[in-house]
């Protein structure tokens, strides 16, 4: 028995004005679409260093407002919808990479998100080598991560793709490790350059032993395999101490900064 209620009708009338709105942002070039950018601090010196940002979408639609990616990107990802805007996020993360670099920071990386939607598209390897020739961005400046999903489900197959790409000289990271149906195989098989542990490791390490002994772990591993790790979600002094002075090479969270939209971040990261 299905009752009638206003809020079905407004939710599904929300859902349709979205598919709408967003069908005609993605046919206008993006341009309703903004990049914000989240430090990623190098903690392994006496100061932590930042050293470059993870690219994270937002959307400005000019008639539902201001959208956060959890509110879009499902939808997004069931229209098929979500090549277009990573395509567009790349090649704008790379375009503001470059001219940071070009600004005096040659170090600076950029990451990028790419979902299993994306890595799978036939011509994924092309459209990222189009982005950095478009771009002029050193290929070692571009970090793509990737879901771990396509591992879990077909590991083959995201060998072959993470292989092609980094072909191109870019940097992959294994993103979300820890979470889901993780394997410590996948970080041995696959050849990642960073492994990004889940935030949800970082808030529970001035509490939680198994937090702190699944950190040393992996960045021990990674130490061997000679690849770097990033813990993602700091929001404290406490986090912060607990995993300076350890292995883990970058750090990602609220800790040191929010996602800023990218005149915030260049005035605070690239200029000052």
């Amino acid at each position: 028995i299905a009752r009638y209620s206003e809020d079905i009708y407004s939710e599904s009338g929300r859902r349709l004005d979205m598919e709408k709105n967003m069908r005609e942002a993605t046919a206008n070039g993006c341009d309703e679409f903004e990049i914000y950018f989240q430090p990623i601090m190098d903690i392994q010196g006496e100061m932590a260093v930042c050293t470059g940002a993870e690219a994270l979408v937002r959307w400005n639609s000019l008639r539902q407002g201001f959208m956060t990616p959890a509110d879009f990107l499902p939808l997004a990802e069931y229209l098929g919808l979500i090549n277009p805007i990573g395509n567009y996020v790349l090649t704008e993360s790379c375009k503001y990479c470059k001219m940071w670099n070009d600004e005096g920071h040659p170090e600076f990386h950029v990451n990028v998100n790419f979902s299993a939607a994306q890595l799978l598209q036939n011509n994924i390897v092309d459209i990222v080598e189009k982005a950095l020739n478009d771009t002029g961005l050193r290929p070692a400046n571009l970090i793509l991560d990737v879901t771990e999903k396509l591992a879990v489900d077909d590991l083959e197959r995201m060998k072959e793709i993470v292989t092609k790409l980094k072909g191109l000289g870019i940097q992959i990271a294994l993103d979300d490790f820890g979470i889901g149906c993780s394997s410590l195989n996948h970080i041995r098989e696959i050849p990642f350059d960073i492994v990004k542990v889940d935030k949800s490791y970082a808030l529970q390490l001035t509490e939680s032993a198994y937090a702190q002994s699944f950190v040393k772990m992996i960045a021990d591993l990674a130490q061997t395999l000679e690849i770097d790790v990033c813990v993602e979600g700091e929001e404290g002094p406490a986090q912060y101490r607990t995993l300076h002075g350890a292995k883990v090479k970058f750090v990602q969270g609220y800790y040191f900064d929010k996602p800023l939209p990218r005149r915030a971040f260049e005035e605070k990261y690239v200029r000052r």
